[in-house]
């Protein structure tokens, strides 16, 4: 047996590509969009892809599922409990099995983070009749599981979280714990996603490894189902505005891309008419006059798709996308990126941004900030960073829902944005800029700059500091 774990470090995102060399057969689970590397895995390994699944609906990146079975020809399977999906699929229920040469996948129904959910149990019948590994999804990360409140957080239910809290329960209890020690465990998410509170950085765990430390497993032992949902569903992050619309899209099944155009290079004056969406992929790191008028600022980092959805509505702005800063091989990195959260209107780069209209960037220095009359202070950080510290007086909006709340920003009075150390609040600021705010300043060295200049004896905990 072939098993390969495929992993997205911007958006802590796991898929997996497991194959039988004796019949040159695979299956992948939970893909992303942007299918080349399943291809070229496989193709490495002189495998066909046969077969493809996922464990749910996703709601923090697009789905490649329908996209790599058009590629393939492969067979496409999806959950039916709940009638989570709108599209035709070969369905797949509590016991299923896709064997796949030798390999034997099993669906195991799940439920709690959503509905539909199935985990996968796997076994290589050439060596054992035992299963070596569970794919978990969303079900069972390292230290942690699956948030039940996503369905409530992005407005596809109201008041789920409770009942979906208590399926979680039951599936940890009948579902995970009846399983033996050995088992490996390999999640669909790491640390950094918003799916769970405190996921772990590892990749992978095992069943007893999570019977000994997992926060869980006392609530189960127990059977304190109340204490369980209570804990579970406290302190949970914030969940970016785009997850509603990948719900909605995984739903409903994401466009088929098929084979994309180059990217196209562009000149400045190309740009001059703002019927381009313009993301600025350059390092934030620049002189405060270098910054392009009317472009997003989304840096080409580590976190470049995940920044770009807390600030790009696809199903808002229907511009083409250019980016700027870039060479070709970046670009088309990029966009790959974009892809894996439904962003897909990219259709070129401008390399040489030298002739570009500039702006000057302003800040505010931390001393200074008392001193600037009718601010409006904005913190784009989470929920938990603010309940840490905060300015006294600041508006929270977390970074990824400020651009579907601008009604609550106003347009009057100077408004000064920051978050920990400066990477979300430029990102945010760029796209009120951009939006028609006229008057947006970053805290220079965000809160970070801000809470070492405070006297120790200061509270910043409360609006009383």
């Amino acid at each position: 047996m072939l098993f390969r774990h495929l992993y997205d470090d911007d958006l802590a995102q796991g898929s997996f590509l497991v194959g039988c060399q004796a019949a040159g057969e695979a299956i992948v689970i939970d893909p992303r969009r942007d299918v080349g590397v399943y291809l070229d895995e496989a193709a490495n390994a002189n495998l066909r892809i046969v077969a493809v699944t996922e464990t749910h609906v996703h709601a923090d990146y697009l789905s490649g599922s329908r996209e790599l079975a058009v590629a393939t020809g492969a067979v496409l399977h999806l959950s039916t409990p709940g009638d989570a999906y709108a599209f035709a699929a070969t369905p797949l229920r509590d016991g299923s099995v896709i064997d796949v040469g030798n390999v034997r996948v099993r669906a195991v129904h799940t439920p709690g983070h959503t509905p539909e959910h199935l985990a996968f149990l796997i076994t290589d019948r050439a060596t054992t009749d035992d299963p070596a590994i569970m794919v978990t999804g969303d079900f069972v990360f390292v230290g942690d599981v699956g948030r039940p409140d996503l369905i409530d957080e992005t407005g596809r239910g109201a008041d789920t979280r409770f009942a979906a809290a208590a399926a979680l329960f039951r599936s940890l209890a009948d579902r995970f714990l009846t399983l033996p020690d050995h088992l490996q465990v390999w999640p669909g998410h790491g640390a950094g996603s918003a799916c769970g509170k405190a996921l772990g950085a590892v990749a992978n765990t095992t069943v007893g490894y999570e019977r000994r430390v997992a926060w869980w497993v006392p609530y189960v032992e127990r059977d304190d189902a109340p204490g369980f949902v209570d804990e579970l569903l406290a302190g949970q992050p914030d969940a970016p505005a785009y997850f509603g619309r990948m719900k909605r899209q995984n739903a409903a099944g994401p466009a088929i891309l098929g084979a994309l155009p180059p990217l196209r290079p562009y000149g400045a004056t190309e740009l001059a008419d703002g019927a381009h969406l313009l993301v600025d992929a350059r390092p934030h790191a620049l002189p405060p006059a270098a910054g392009i008028e009317g472009a997003i600022s989304v840096p080409a980092g580590s976190r470049f798709a995940t920044y770009a959805s807390y600030v790009i509505d696809p199903e808002r702005d229907v511009r083409p996308i250019v980016l700027l800063g870039t060479d070709s091989s970046v670009a088309e990195d990029l966009r790959a990126r974009l892809l894996r959260v439904g962003i897909d209107r990219v259709v070129g780069y401008l390399h040489d941004v030298s002739a570009m209209p500039t702006r000057t960037l302003p800040s505010v220095a931390p001393g200074e900030l008392d001193q600037l009359e009718d601010r409006f202070v904005l913190d784009v950080r989470t929920r938990s960073e603010f309940a840490d510290g905060h300015v006294p007086g600041a508006h929270r909006l977390h970074a990824g829902s400020v651009m579907w709340n601008l009604d609550r920003i106003p347009r009057d009075r100077p408004v000064v944005t920051y978050c920990q150390s400066g990477a979300r609040s430029a990102v945010a600021a760029s796209a009120l800029r951009a939006a028609g705010f006229d008057d947006v300043r970053e805290l220079h060295g965000s809160f970070d700059a801000w809470r070492r200049q405070q006297p120790a004896h200061i509270d910043v905990t409360t609006d009383d500091a």
